[in-house]
């Protein structure tokens, strides 16, 4: 599939950080919520948060808000997708020529 010019500077700018690099280890070993995220990475849940938009918005995770038992607060837990990041020539090609 053929990708824009959009989609492969959104997919760089979201794996262009280490702290978006560090999320995307740590979901690949289970889901979190953000403040747990948070807590692991020694940031604030703000910080995090936009990390996380960035990803979500290129892909790489997915988030899903839930009430917990025993807790009256809201949680957004956060989870890595399948992902291939590939850029072929070709792709550039039709973007470029």
């Amino acid at each position: 599939m053929t990708k824009t010019l959009q989609q492969i500077t959104t997919i760089g700018e979201a794996i262009s950080h280490p702290v978006r690099l560090k999320l995307l280890y740590l979901l690949s070993e289970r889901e979190r919520y953000v403040y747990e995220l948070a807590k692991d990475l020694s940031l604030s849940r703000q910080v995090v948060q936009l990390h996380l938009n960035r990803l979500e918005k290129a892909g790489f995770v997915e988030s899903d808000l839930r009430l917990e038992e025993n807790d009256n607060r809201a949680k957004k837990f956060f989870k890595l997708k399948e992902f291939r990041i590939e850029l072929e020539i070709n792709d550039l090609a039709k973007i470029f020529a």
